[in-house]
Protein backbone atom coordinates (compact mmCIF):
# COMPACT_ATOMS: atom_id res chain seq x y z
CA UNK A 1 0.00 0.00 0.00
CA UNK A 2 1.37 3.17 -1.07
CA UNK A 3 1.99 6.27 1.52
CA UNK A 4 -1.17 8.08 0.26
CA UNK A 5 -3.22 5.62 0.62
CA UNK A 6 -2.21 4.60 3.84
CA UNK A 7 -2.38 8.93 5.07
CA UNK A 8 -5.87 8.05 3.65
CA UNK A 9 -7.14 5.25 5.58
CA UNK A 10 -5.21 6.73 8.97
CA UNK A 11 -7.43 10.41 8.67
CA UNK A 12 -10.62 8.69 7.99
CA UNK A 13 -10.34 6.66 10.68
CA UNK A 14 -8.56 9.59 12.78
CA UNK A 15 -12.15 10.96 12.02
CA UNK A 16 -14.59 8.52 12.81
CA UNK A 17 -12.70 8.39 16.38
CA UNK A 18 -12.54 11.75 17.63
CA UNK A 19 -16.12 12.46 15.46
CA UNK A 20 -17.65 9.69 17.46
CA UNK A 21 -16.46 7.48 20.31
CA UNK A 22 -14.31 10.64 22.03
CA UNK A 23 -17.35 13.20 21.30
CA UNK A 24 -18.84 13.63 24.35
CA UNK A 25 -22.41 15.96 24.99
CA UNK A 26 -20.02 18.64 26.23
CA UNK A 27 -18.74 19.29 22.64
CA UNK A 28 -21.43 18.01 20.35
CA UNK A 29 -23.70 20.29 22.27
CA UNK A 30 -21.69 23.50 22.08
CA UNK A 31 -19.97 23.56 18.90
CA UNK A 32 -23.09 25.62 17.19
CA UNK A 33 -21.53 28.53 19.40
CA UNK A 34 -19.27 30.47 18.29
CA UNK A 35 -16.08 30.44 20.00
CA UNK A 36 -17.23 27.85 22.78
CA UNK A 37 -14.69 25.96 24.06
CA UNK A 38 -16.62 22.64 23.37
CA UNK A 39 -16.09 23.58 19.98
CA UNK A 40 -12.53 24.53 20.14
CA UNK A 41 -11.72 21.19 22.19
CA UNK A 42 -13.12 18.95 19.41
CA UNK A 43 -11.33 20.16 16.06
CA UNK A 44 -8.26 20.30 18.47
CA UNK A 45 -8.57 16.82 18.62
CA UNK A 46 -8.81 16.44 14.86
CA UNK A 47 -5.84 18.40 14.91
CA UNK A 48 -3.77 15.99 17.36
CA UNK A 49 -4.62 13.08 15.15
CA UNK A 50 -4.16 14.57 12.01
CA UNK A 51 -0.70 15.28 13.58
CA UNK A 52 -0.21 12.11 14.42
CA UNK A 53 -1.08 10.48 10.88
CA UNK A 54 1.49 12.73 8.95
CA UNK A 55 4.42 13.28 11.60
CA UNK A 56 5.86 9.75 10.20
CA UNK A 57 5.82 11.67 6.30
CA UNK A 58 5.88 15.06 7.11
CA UNK A 59 7.18 16.24 10.48
CA UNK A 60 7.08 19.39 10.02
CA UNK A 61 4.53 19.97 7.67
CA UNK A 62 2.27 17.94 9.93
CA UNK A 63 1.80 21.01 12.19
CA UNK A 64 0.83 23.04 9.37
CA UNK A 65 -1.85 20.13 8.27
CA UNK A 66 -2.74 19.66 12.08
CA UNK A 67 -3.80 23.98 12.02
CA UNK A 68 -5.68 23.69 8.48
CA UNK A 69 -7.66 20.96 9.99
CA UNK A 70 -8.50 22.49 13.02
CA UNK A 71 -9.83 25.35 11.35
CA UNK A 72 -11.68 23.98 8.44
CA UNK A 73 -13.20 21.19 11.04
CA UNK A 74 -14.23 24.26 13.50
CA UNK A 75 -16.23 26.08 10.86
CA UNK A 76 -17.44 23.06 9.09
CA UNK A 77 -19.12 21.88 12.12
CA UNK A 78 -20.34 25.06 13.47
CA UNK A 79 -21.65 25.83 10.69
CA UNK A 80 -23.84 22.51 10.09
CA UNK A 81 -25.25 23.21 13.25
CA UNK A 82 -25.97 26.70 12.85
CA UNK A 83 -27.56 25.62 9.71
CA UNK A 84 -29.99 22.76 11.41
CA UNK A 85 -31.15 25.62 13.85
CA UNK A 86 -32.16 28.19 11.69
CA UNK A 87 -34.29 25.56 10.03
CA UNK A 88 -35.21 23.57 13.03
CA UNK A 89 -34.01 20.47 11.07
CA UNK A 90 -33.68 17.60 13.59
CA UNK A 91 -32.70 13.66 13.38
CA UNK A 92 -36.24 12.77 13.95
CA UNK A 93 -38.06 14.91 12.30
CA UNK A 94 -36.49 16.18 8.76
CA UNK A 95 -34.59 13.88 6.36
CA UNK A 96 -32.73 17.49 5.50
CA UNK A 97 -30.63 17.05 8.73
CA UNK A 98 -29.66 13.37 7.18
CA UNK A 99 -28.56 15.62 3.89
CA UNK A 100 -26.60 18.30 6.17
CA UNK A 101 -24.85 15.05 8.49
CA UNK A 102 -23.80 13.50 4.72
CA UNK A 103 -22.37 16.99 3.71
CA UNK A 104 -20.41 17.65 6.68
CA UNK A 105 -19.09 14.44 6.21
CA UNK A 106 -18.50 15.09 2.85
CA UNK A 107 -16.51 18.22 3.24
CA UNK A 108 -14.15 16.82 6.10
CA UNK A 109 -13.21 13.59 3.43
CA UNK A 110 -12.01 16.26 1.02
CA UNK A 111 -10.74 18.13 3.85
CA UNK A 112 -7.97 15.16 4.61
CA UNK A 113 -7.89 14.52 0.40
CA UNK A 114 -6.83 18.37 -0.10
CA UNK A 115 -4.21 17.49 3.17
CA UNK A 116 -2.74 14.32 1.65
CA UNK A 117 -2.29 16.13 -2.14
CA UNK A 118 -0.20 19.00 0.01
CA UNK A 119 2.52 16.34 0.86
CA UNK A 120 2.20 13.80 -1.44
CA UNK A 121 1.62 15.24 -5.07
Amino acid sequence: MNETLILIALLFTKHFVVDFPLQKPYQYLNKGTYGHPGGILHSGLHGIGTYVCFVWVAPIAAIYLALIDIIVHYHVDWAKMNINKKYGWGANTHEQFWWLLGLDQLLHAITYVGLVALVTV
